[in-house]
């Protein structure tokens, strides 16, 4: 017997990218139902190759029979009809901001911390990570049981994805716009994304920082460990899709290149793809699509003791947003379930 499956916010790029993860990895459901606003109802999404879903209304719909939603619909309303689900007996994956640092909501990427999937029954909510945290400690994991991290510096360089589809068309229209000597306004964007860095996503917070920078440092703490200190700095860049990280990190015990490597190649989703010549590292087009976390760069940090760096480069719909929700899904029916 399968289970009965909500994607909500399907119409948006994460929504795709769940109901396309879960056709993928036959994902173990005798019925996926798609829900959005009102304005998308009737609308038709893909579900697999074959398979193709009408949009219902979330407004309106009953949850009661549903057992798990995987939700990505924008974080005030995942506040209202997330518990909403939750109370009708589903158990919701949220891609939202809004429970990820709730005391009573797990946050959870497969990799790092399974167990904490337990804590669902105290809300019926699990949290899916800020995409570009995800990575970083599918990243951090293996290095942090290596050595004990102590310190964490990262810069990213984060697609238009990110923002969603409004951020994606203004890339294009931007670049479009330049070519051909239109005038470029920037609408989505603080200023012009094409051809250009935006060292800003998120809104900013009183201590200089932005929210994103801020998420990276207390989502990496709930996942990980209390103890480790992060400081990021969040930049947008003109690529469509995957993030990618320059990942400085300064530990307690000795740590190597080389047993870094060794350590990164044995994790679960790590891809080390690390040659010391020209071409031999990832970049964020190659993985577009892709699931795994891919490393490169890896090199010892002369400027501190036990230092290391490295560059770290994922698909930010995937592995940062529907692949985890779909992996704690996964988790979710093996082990606690059981239907």
């Amino acid at each position: 017997m399968g289970y009965k499956v909500a994607v909500i916010g399907a119409t948006g790029n994460v929504g795709r990218e769940m109901l396309a993860t879960l056709a993928a990895r036959n994902f173990p459901a005798d019925e996926v139902i798609a829900l959005a606003s009102e304005k998308s109802v009737g609308k038709e999404v893909s579900y697999g190759d074959d398979d193709v879903l009408k949009v219902q209304d979330l407004a309106k719909f009953d949850f009661r029979g549903v057992d798990i939603a995987l939700s990505s619909p924008g974080g005030k309303v995942s506040a209202e009809f997330s518990p909403k689900a939750a109370a009708a007996g589903c158990v919701v994956i949220d891609n939202t901001s809004h429970w990820r640092m709730d005391p009573d909501v797990p946050l959870v990427v497969p990799e790092v911390n399974p167990h904490a999937i337990a804590g669902y029954k105290k809300k019926g909510i699990i949290a899916n990570p800020n995409c570009s945290t995800i990575q970083m400690v599918v990243a951090l994991k293996p290095l942090h049981e290596l050595a004990g991290i102590k310190r964490v510096v990262v810069a990213t360089y984060q697609s238009v994805s990110g923002a969603g589809k409004e951020g994606m068309d203004e890339l294009f229209e931007q670049t479009r716009a330049i070519y051909v000597n239109d005038p470029v306004t920037p609408q989505k964007f603080t200023k012009q994304i094409a051809f250009n860095v935006i060292p800003h996503i998120d809104v900013f917070m009183d201590d200089g920082y932005t929210k994103e920078e801020w998420k990276m440092m207390v989502e990496t703490k709930k996942i990980l460990d209390p103890k480790i200190k992060v400081n990021a700095t969040c930049v947008r860049v003109p690529v469509f899709i995957g993030h990618s990280e320059a990942i400085t990190i300064e530990c307690e015990r000795d740590i190597t290149a080389e047993t870094a490597r060794e350590a990164l190649r044995a994790a679960p989703g790590v891809v080390v793809i690390d040659h010391r010549e020209p071409g031999g590292y990832v970049s964020p087009v190659e993985v577009a699509g892709d699931d795994p976390v891919y490393v490169s760069r890896i090199r010892e940090d002369a400027t501190v003791e036990n230092g290391l760096s490295f560059w770290c480069v994922s698909d930010n719909l995937r592995k940062g947003a529907a692949l985890n929700a779909v992996q704690i899904a996964e988790v979710l029916v093996k082990d606690y379930l059981n239907k």
